[in-house]
């Protein structure tokens, strides 16, 4: 299960805003490298939605079918509109 724990407004490349929710999945022991201690830890992302903010922020603390997963992928070159940084 993953839970809903904060909604945020975001903008899009083309200016339209839109909220996003974090999503946080359940507690996992990681074993630290420098010292070898394990600790709790909770993997966290953000994902776009077409709610409006009010129902965004009646949605925190509910509760979703799934996971957090970190996915490997293959490198990529952006370039910020607003900048111009690769």
């Amino acid at each position: 299960m993953v839970r809903i724990i904060k909604h945020k407004m975001s903008t899009s490349n083309d200016g339209r805003e839109f909220v996003s929710l974090k999503v946080q999945g359940g507690i996992e022991p990681v074993q630290s490298l420098q010292t070898g201690k394990i600790y709790l830890t909770a993997r966290t992302a953000y994902v776009a939605t077409t709610f409006d903010e009010q129902t965004a922020a009646a949605l925190v603390g509910s509760e979703l079918p799934g996971k957090v997963v970190k996915v490997a992928s293959e490198p990529y070159e952006y370039t910020s509109e607003r900048t111009g940084e690769l």
